[in-house]
């Protein structure tokens, strides 16, 4: 498996966890409206509902987060290669290691740190569309494009 495809792998297995975490609460919060609907009337029992709801709504925009993870990873094709800056890239720096994917942050592969990152992130917007030796300038530093894979 190439670098890539393990960098892929890992936001595949990142957004399955997440998935899995936002149903888990899903299930756990109707479950506890369904009682909640059993239990006594007044203030209490009209806080607690309320408080449900609000968790519930919570709950519901995570699933709408990591359900755009799951569009954006689906759009990549691992065994592209690409020489321009773009979803799917590994972007390789003087300094830091770049996967254009989703916002995961710091990974770590065979002793190799690689930063996988949303192009929608600032630093994500600015290696799109860049090329092998162009440099980038970010917080402050100055990154030198060393490989596009």
């Amino acid at each position: 498996m190439n670098i890539k495809q393990h960098l892929y792998k890992h936001c595949q297995e990142f957004v399955n966890q997440k998935l899995e975490t936002v149903q888990k609460t899903i299930q756990s919060n109707k479950e506890a409206l369904s009682s909640e609907t059993k239990s006594s009337a007044g203030d209490k029992h009209e806080t607690g509902r309320a408080m449900l709801q609000l968790e519930m709504e919570k709950a519901g925009q995570q699933l709408k987060v990591v359900q755009q993870m799951q569009t954006q990873i689906s759009k990549i094709d691992v065994n592209s290669k690409n020489s321009i800056g773009c979803l799917g890239s590994l972007i390789t720096t003087n300094s830091n290691n770049y996967y254009l994917a989703i916002s995961i942050g710091k990974v770590t592969v065979d002793s190799e740190d690689y930063f996988v990152i949303s192009p929608n992130s600032p630093i994500g917007k600015l290696l799109l569309g860049k090329v092998k030796n162009q440099e980038i300038h970010f917080n402050g530093n100055q990154y030198i494009i060393d490989t596009i894979l």
